[in-house]
């Protein structure tokens, strides 16, 4: 019965933009026409009519010696956006989500959009719903921002295939430096926006955070990109972007049943196997040649993570451990 009555709303909401369409577009059409275009009897004809009148506050007008329907104002047109309560849980949902991209121009630009798509809706939206945006909560993680100009120019000097010129403070360093590079692709990881550039002081491509970039400047330079230039040959998608072309290494990694649950409820990567062990731990393998960013990942587990191999992470983990443990020994 539910279904029906969604399926005669969505039918009628069809029907009242063509009514409307036809009222704007056909010079003062008559009832029997809207009939025959419509494909309904008169009656109902004048109930979409008066719920033109209603529901949208639509001036129709009937001329008599015309014998056709009419807008008393032309510009009047029928705000064609139709939202379920369903589709304006989404919306409510999703909203929120744009506090992952706050320190980039894109969230200006889609809350934008967003005004400009609530504009198209009716003056009021009634939804009779347990769920509102207030009963949600998104936690992202801090981000540093990136300047407009920076943001907005890196993807004109890859769209114009133009070289920039910019200042760039490296993670280790304090000052900014000067650089020349053509930008090649952006990357987006968890809200942190990076440039796959080639680098015209290394001579290669480098990877370049686009909040530690300032002053950038599109130059008159044209490049092409290599043919052979693949961007996710520097990233891994599920894992993280660190400047690594390495063949990718086999990973394991062996987790206490403390976190097993946590582990066991997720995919973490496209190659990923898991297996239980007799002594309760679950053991987690896959392929990446993200080392940097795996051991990131495996000491935020503290002691419930064990790296098996490769050899290469767990010499890294190990090193880490030790550093850790020297700077509390005075402690």
């Amino acid at each position: 019965m539910e279904k029906q009555k969604t399926r005669e709303e969505k039918v009628m909401n069809l029907r009242i933009l063509e009514l409307d369409k036809l009222i704007r577009e056909e010079h003062y059409p008559s009832t029997a026409f809207l009939c025959r275009k419509l494909e309904v009897s008169r009656s109902t004809i004048m109930r979409d009519i008066e719920f033109l009148r209603l529901r949208y506050k639509a001036p129709v007008e009937f001329d008599k010696e015309k014998n056709g329907y009419y807008y008393s104002d032309n510009t009047f047109f029928v705000k064609s956006v139709f939202l379920s309560e369903g589709d304006l849980f989404t919306v409510s949902a999703v909203l929120p989500l744009l506090n992952q991209y706050k320190n980039t121009p894109i969230a200006g630009t889609m809350t934008n959009i967003l005004q400009k798509i609530a504009s198209m809706l009716p003056e009021k939206v009634s939804v009779d719903s347990e769920f509102i945006a207030g009963d949600i909560s998104f936690i992202s993680d801090p981000l540093p921002v990136i300047a407009e100009e920076v943001f907005y120019g890196v993807f004109e000097g890859i769209r114009n295939k133009c070289s920039i010129t910019f200042k760039y403070r490296s993670l280790k360093d304090e000052e900014y430096k000067p650089r020349e590079a053509d930008p090649y692709h952006v990357v987006c990881q968890k809200g942190n926006w990076y440039v796959l550039a080639f680098c015209h002081k290394h001579r290669e491509i480098r990877i370049f955070t686009l909040s530690r970039v300032k002053d950038i400047k599109i130059t008159s330079k044209k490049f092409q990109v290599p043919e052979n230039f693949t961007p996710s040959s520097y990233f891994d998608g599920e894992i993280g972007i660190w400047n690594n072309r390495e063949k990718p290494l086999n990973i394991e990694i062996e987790f206490e049943p403390g976190i097993k649950t946590y582990i066991l409820e997720r995919k973490w990567h496209k190659t990923q196997k898991i297996t239980k062990r007799k002594n309760g731990n679950i053991r987690l393998s896959f392929q990446t040649n993200q080392i940097q960013e795996v051991a990131n990942w495996v000491l935020s587990f503290g002691a419930c993570a064990k790296v098996i191999k490769p050899p290469v992470l767990v010499e890294k983990i190990k090193n880490e451990a030790q550093n850790l443990l020297k700077k509390y020994e005075t402690l």
